[in-house]
């Protein structure tokens, strides 16, 4: 019996880091996760809301993530998906000994002064007046408040300028409104590691799943 892809590398652990207001039972993650699963690789889909959603920051999920990483048996490949993908960046940035790979899709990678604003579009200085910002989450299904520290707090990490040497594909949507597809391009043209793929698609790129997975499975040596 031929041994199946994947099962190959018994150190192959893929750890998915979703985006803001999302979870880890995403559309995206459970597609993703299905197939990776059946080719033999281990996934994990940790929930970034946990303990509590309004007390979100950057440093707290990064603190989640390194826990799975120091689980694994070897280094990791990272997906991130939006706010994810700007964990996913300045976890492989912080830890390359521990990550392998690198896996952005609409990675949210500018929170600088003309960079990403505040959920859903919000103006920083009413969240930062108002110390909470009240948002739809998705994973939920209602609206939850969400404390001006994780903006602050991101602004400590710079996935602009993060050094990353190891291989990288990167999908963005042409007609995502969330993140600016012209930020992604320029932060991948300039890193000859990256593999970029721009999608006639949008922030959530559920239309280009299949493409993905394909590219995916490729990149991370699954096909038979």
């Amino acid at each position: 019996m031929p041994v199946q892809a994947g099962l190959q590398d018994p150190l192959l652990m893929v750890v998915y880091l979703h985006g803001f207001a999302s979870s880890g039972h995403s559309g995206k993650a459970a597609y993703l996760g299905e197939r990776l699963r059946a080719k033999g690789v281990a996934f994990e889909a940790p929930d970034l809301n946990l303990p509590d959603f309004s007390t979100l920051t950057v440093t707290r999920m990064l603190e989640q993530t390194r826990a799975l990483v120091d689980r694994a048996a070897g280094p990791v490949t990272l997906i991130g998906s939006s706010l994810g993908g700007f964990v996913a960046v300045n976890a492989a940035a912080l830890w390359p000994d521990r990550v392998a790979r690198l896996v952005l899709m609409a990675p949210a990678l500018d929170f600088g002064d003309e960079g990403l604003k505040g959920p859903g579009g919000a103006d920083i200085a009413s969240w930062k007046a108002a110390g909470h910002l009240n948002v739809f989450h998705f994973a939920y299904g209602r609206m939850m408040p969400v404390h001006y520290e994780l903006y602050a707090d991101a602004r400590r990490y710079d996935a602009m300028q993060a050094t990353l040497p190891m291989p990288i594909l990167v999908f963005q949507g042409r007609r995502d409104t969330a993140v600016d597809p012209a930020t992604v391009e320029a932060w991948s043209r300039r890193r000859p590691n990256v593999d970029l793929h721009l999608l006639d698609d949008d922030h959530q790129l559920a239309g280009s799943l299949s493409y993905i997975w394909a590219e995916l499975a490729a990149f991370l040596d699954l096909v038979n």
